[in-house]
């Protein structure tokens, strides 16, 4: 088992290898640096060039001693993965033999209390993957500025969260007498209603309601289903893609998307005709019809690979589809200014 700084060990790593098919001179993309457990495997399997890709401005400072190791073969690119062809193009790669995504957040982020991610740990309520210095919305902003109906929606469609109503009830009366600041206050708040069930002593009542704000504020979905589609675009034949990813809601859409590329279900969306998708040529073949679980002794060895479930397929000759054609996996929500899809 690969593991990096910080004891970081990457979810189906044997897994992920054995679909990219690492070879010599190959080009590949860690869609999703991280830790760099998938970039160090891929250029120790072969003499290939990866190229390395972070929102996180502190997930590439990190890979700057994976650089050192290996400074003629690994490129590291601040940026999000939903760019990806624009990011790779300037820097001579237009199309790639793999891609792979280790989606949601990383254990960096979770264990950092000054990011905001963690329910466990005290700290700012942030939780922005780019960073507090970032222009974006924190989870604070959401927490403090969303009204009670709106909040209630976000918890429950992107949370999968039953009581998602009384958490957005009890968060608006708190912060009433106070703006919601902390994790340490909101987690305590959340388990005031949401009460862990007898079996599931090891969910945090807050769990889901953390996962919302994460993926609202940071726009996951949205990023996932656009970066999907930047890889079908530069893969070239015969290259391979490998997600990994946690939830529900992300199983939802890479399953959708890699069926319709696959001719499985091809589909129109509200942009285009009913019929169009039967028109377009499958851009990837399946490599496996169900997602790969991680085994028993992984899951032992590193807890967090617990839900993770990974597909994968190969890409074809064929041109890649319009990005209207996979469609969006859930319906749009307008809060505030801002889509909830």
């Amino acid at each position: 088992m690969v593991t990096v700084s910080g004891g970081h060990v990457p979810v189906m790593l044997s897994q992920v290898l054995d679909v990219l098919q690492p070879r010599d001179n190959g080009i590949y993309v860690d869609a999703t640096f991280g830790g760099g457990g998938y970039s160090r495997a891929l250029l120790e399997a072969a003499n290939c060039t990866v190229v390395a890709i972070d929102r996180d401005p502190q997930a590439i400072e990190r890979g700057k001693s994976l650089l050192a190791e290996y400074p003629d073969r690994l490129v590291l690119v601040e940026g999000r993965f939903s760019q990806m062809k624009s990011l790779l193009e300037p820097l001579g790669f237009s199309q790639v033999d793999g891609v792979t995504f280790d989606v949601g957040v990383s254990s960096f982020q979770v264990d950092d209390a000054a990011r905001g991610f963690s329910f466990q740990m005290d700290g700012p309520l942030d939780m922005r993957m780019e960073g507090a210095a970032s222009s974006g919305l924190s989870a604070a902003d959401v927490v403090n500025g969303l009204d009670q109906k709106d909040l209630a929606a976000l918890i429950y469609i992107f949370g999968e969260e039953r009581q998602s109503r009384a958490i957005a009830r009890a968060i608006v009366e708190a912060r009433l007498e106070k703006p919601l600041m902390r994790t340490g206050e909101l987690a305590e708040i959340i388990s005031g209603v949401v009460h862990q069930k007898p079996g599931r002593k090891n969910i945090h009542p807050a769990t889901r309601t953390f996962q919302a704000l994460r993926i609202y504020v940071n726009g996951e979905l949205d990023e996932l289903a656009q970066g999907l589609s930047a890889a079908e675009n530069i893969l070239g034949e015969g290259g391979h893609i490998a997600i990994v990813y946690f939830h529900s809601l992300e199983d939802r859409i890479v399953k959708r998307f890699l069926r319709q590329r696959c001719g499985k279900t091809p589909q129109g969306s509200r942009h285009m005709p009913q019929d169009a998708g039967n028109q377009i040529a499958p851009s990837f073949v399946e490599v496996r019809h169900k997602a790969l679980r991680p085994g028993d002794d992984e899951v032992e060895l590193n807890p967090r690979a617990r839900s993770a479930r990974l597909r994968a397929a190969r890409r074809t000759g064929a041109p890649p589809w319009p990005i209207d054609a996979g469609g969006m996996a859930f319906p749009r929500y307008s809060v505030e200014g801002r889509m909830l899809s």
